[in-house]
């Protein structure tokens, strides 16, 4: 373990958003620690036949998780309070998070910039679309950083006139910033980053987990980084109707296939089906990997 690099990284704030942050707590283990953990299995004789790099990548290529749980990562992070409900959903860590039943709630909050606001997506119920424009934007700016002085000089009134802190705390806004220690085996953080740093996932916390990724991990863990760039986030897994809509197109010397040719050989499942995520899905892993010739927006309805 390159000491020098931990001691460089402990403790070092990386800014989020506007007032968040990550930052190194603690962490055990480095590639060795995998590497050595993965020869107890297969004994001595494989360091014979493969250097540490190679059988890294062949633990992450054939998802031979149990030697990346050897490795855990401790941070502090600060992070706004509807982002943490995201986060808190990989139960796969150990956390303790900031009491606002016992201290007073962090004065500071996130607000979105007048050119950040989205608008809903129409293909995807959960995922957001194009920029408002400008000046809506400036409105809506406006008035969240008024409900933000609002909602703070409630809080504080309240406790002012000694309410419970617990009590005074429930009309806190969610953009309110939260802190919490949280701690994770490199595995399942590397689920979690696989899930958050993809391109669907919301921006705010796809901020944090790309800083935790590229500042935090890819130093203390090159070759386990390396090896999660190429087998999990920068991978296409193709399902059993993908593979089979791929299939038929080269049968039929399709290949690259025009949107029209795609629907013609997609799976039969999908044919009925006025909409579909699952085609679109696949239509867009074909599309990225230079399998479709033009370019739609929606394949269901073309």
């Amino acid at each position: 373990m390159n000491s020098e690099i931990i001691t460089s990284l402990r403790w070092k704030k990386f800014s989020v958003l506007d007032h968040g942050f990550v930052c190194l707590v603690d962490v055990m283990g480095d590639d060795s620690a995998i590497v050595q953990a993965a020869r107890v299995s297969y004994g001595d004789g494989t360091k014979k036949v493969s250097d540490d790099r190679t059988l890294l990548r062949y633990l992450m290529r054939h998802q031979h998780t149990t030697p990346f749980e050897m490795a855990e990562i401790k941070l502090l992070i600060r992070v706004p309070m509807d982002c943490w409900r995201q986060w808190i959903r990989h139960r796969t860590a150990s956390v303790n998070e900031y009491s606002t039943r016992y201290s007073i709630a962090l004065d500071c909050t996130y607000g979105t910039v007048p050119n950040a606001w989205r608008t809903q997506s129409e293909v995807n119920r959960q995922g957001s679309g194009d920029c408002l424009e400008p000046e809506v934007g400036q409105i809506l700016t406006d008035n969240e950083q008024q409900f933000h002085q609002q909602a703070r000089e409630l809080y504080e009134q309240r406790i002012k006139q000694g309410v419970a802190r617990e009590q005074a705390r429930k009309d806190l806004l969610l953009s309110t910033y939260t802190e919490a220690y949280w701690k994770i085996d490199l595995h399942n953080l590397f689920r979690f980053l696989a899930l958050r740093m993809e391109p669907h996932a919301q921006y705010e916390i796809v901020q944090y987990a790309t800083t935790i990724g590229e500042q935090i991990i890819q130093p203390l863990f090159p070759n386990c980084w390396e090896a999660f760039l190429d087998y999990q986030l920068g991978s296409v897994r193709l399902s059993r109707l993908d593979q089979g809509v791929i299939a038929r197109l080269a049968e039929h010397n399709a290949l690259p296939a025009t949107s029209q040719q795609f629907l013609e050989h997609q799976d039969p499942t999908w044919k009925t089906l006025e909409r579909s995520r699952e085609r679109d899905e696949c239509y867009e892993k074909l599309q990225n990997l230079g399998l479709i010739k033009v370019s739609v927006q929606n394949s269901s309805t073309s």
